[in-house]
């Protein structure tokens, strides 16, 4: 490492030395470095960019930005910041905005006049990143500033090539240290949600992961569930559910052992290519989370880069793995005593909702027979007695869209259905979990819209189909309901035709802050219902 004479620049060197001694991750490592080296140059902004195995140039690092790290990518050969990747730095004074390939970030609207781009140099002496300076005002370099900023970025280069070659090497000291973060944070919490997270979140800074995962284990579908991640790319979120049979992960259960895969890019069982590939993952171990001999989830952690996973590391992520099931386990236990305490204030506000129901009902008054509007009464209820069902079932405060969809559907064709009618219901699409509020109101929505379907879509139709459509996107759901038998009226305008049951429909959805409208579409009649997914209650 050069020695340099300036004393504010050794004041800072240390200092960058002494980010490295207590950095738990690089990217709060590079953090750090990046607001020191800002304030000791007094640039208006820096950012730090490293070149990933696409050979792009990714943003891990930024004092005006940090919500873009790792999200904002500059291809090759765009920009001054490839110029620098040459090897020779670039300083611009002034106007650096009317440079040929000056390029601005998305976002970023401060004006840019003086600007400098530093190389970081890997030890074979290639540029594997920049260091990226800007000020606002017009920047008169001072004799000897420019060789200072190469030198400065030169250091960052090889303490963070030291830091992570430390950090990898898999010291039991660092380990074990990471193991009781990690294990004091999960216990100290109540909340199964919270507990999932914060796994995720410490287990990957403490261990420099990449990315980490948790799903959790659905025995009645056999499935494995994603309940939380630190990953910044919402692919991750919506990733859907996988059966044990066909995943890594589901090995990893059925073996109650961790699985390790040398390379998640290239090999052949493991399932989303693509998505490795965008977000740079390499390395994946599996670990179960188990308790008493029985797997509840797992835990999956990934490495930017191919390597191996020491014993000891190994050993540190079992024991994890260990004091998380059973936090997760008595999280369980929590929310169950507290869902019992809590339950008359939920019957009170649902027996409420039936009410507010029935006076609408009576209201509307267009019902041919006594036995028509209790029929009604019964179906109403009997959806809102659906999600307690399930609650008891399923997971506790959140219960899954795809599973009220099913039952919702037994009791339509157990009791609303006509002997001379042939329909049959399909249900397909993403089993998204709402909370109880939201699942509520979702259950009335949607047997509304069953009910609708059935009796205006086979009035004259005698047989056809009934489809059930989830999806969920950037954490909007979309629900259709469609059906192949009567069209709607050419002249049907929701607004003045519809009945009280599109009516409800229309009332809840505005609750929910979500849309609700009914057409025709290639010879279905449709009715679908977009609304924002409530993370908590």
């Amino acid at each position: 490492m050069p020695l340099l004479e300036a004393p504010r620049t050794a004041v800072l060197i240390r200092t960058l030395i002494a980010a490295m001694r207590h950095a738990k991750s690089d990217d709060e490592l590079l953090g750090e470095m990046a607001t020191l080296i800002r304030d000791h140059t007094g640039a208006d902004s820096c950012d730090v960019l490293v070149k990933d195995f696409k050979e792009s140039l990714v943003l891990r690092a930024s004092t005006v930005h940090p919500e873009s790290t790792y999200r904002l990518k500059i291809h090759k050969g765009i920009g001054l910041s490839w110029e620098a990747m040459s090897g020779k730095p670039v300083f611009i004074s002034k106007d650096a905005e009317k440079h040929a390939n000056f390029r601005r970030y998305p976002g970023y609207d401060m004006p840019v006049e003086g600007l400098a781009i530093v190389p970081m140099f890997n030890e074979t002496g290639v540029a594997f990143g920049v260091v990226l300076l800007r000020k606002s005002e017009p920047w008169t370099y001072k004799s000897g500033e420019k060789k200072e900023l190469e030198e400065i970025a030169l250091v960052v280069g090889e303490l963070l090539m030291a830091f992570k070659a430390t950090f990898q090497s898999g010291k039991p000291a660092q380990k074990l240290g990471a193991l009781s973060e990690v294990s004091k944070t999960i216990t100290n919490s109540p909340y199964l949600e919270e507990i999932l997270q914060l796994l995720v979140n410490i287990t990957a800074q403490q261990f420099n992961y990449r990315v980490c995962t948790v799903r959790l284990l659905d025995e009645s579908r056999q499935e494995l569930v994603l309940r939380a991640t630190q990953a910044p790319a919402k692919a991750y979120a919506r990733k859907r559910a996988i059966h044990l049979g066909e995943s890594i992960a589901g090995k990893a259960i059925a073996e109650m052992r961790p699985i390790i895969v040398r390379d998640v890019q290239t090999d052949p069982d493991y399932i989303g290519h693509d998505l490795a590939e965008e977000q740079g993952l390499r390395s994946m171990i599996c670990v179960p989370l188990t308790i008493h001999n029985r797997a509840v989830g797992v835990l999956s952690c990934y490495t930017s880069d191919v390597r191996y996973f020491p014993a000891d590391e190994i050993k540190a992520l079992e024991a994890l793995a260990k004091q998380a099931a059973m936090s997760i386990e008595h999280a369980k236990l929590q929310v169950r005593h507290t869902l019992m305490q809590e339950m008359h204030h939920r019957v009170k506000n649902n027996l409420q909702q039936v009410a507010s129901l029935l006076r609408l009902q009576m209201r509307h008054g267009r019902y041919q027979s006594l036995e028509q509007a209790l029929e009604d009464c019964i179906s109403r209820i009997l959806a809102i007695a659906a999600v307690h069902d399930l609650l008891s079932r399923e997971d506790l405060d959140h219960v899954g869209l795809r599973s009220i969809a099913e039952t919702l559907v037994q009791h339509q064709q157990g009791s609303l259905m006509l002997p001379d009618r042939q329909v049959t219901f399909e249900v397909r699409g993403d089993d998204v979990h709402l909370n109880t509020t939201q699942a509520t109101q979702i259950a009335l929505i949607l047997n509304e819209l069953l009910m609708n379907a059935i009796e205006h879509g086979f009035h004259e139709t005698k047989a056809g189909e009934v489809h059930i459509n989830i999806e969920e996107r950037d954490g909007e759901v979309s629900l259709w309901v469609s059906n192949s038998g009567d069209p709607l009226p050419a002249d049907f305008n929701p607004s003045k035709h519809s009945h009280l049951g599109l009516q409800i429909v229309e009332s809840l959805s505005r609750a929910l802050g979500g849309k609700f409208k009914i057409e025709n579409r290639l010879g279905w009649a449709v009715g679908e219902v977009k609304f924002l997914r409530a993370s908590a209650e």
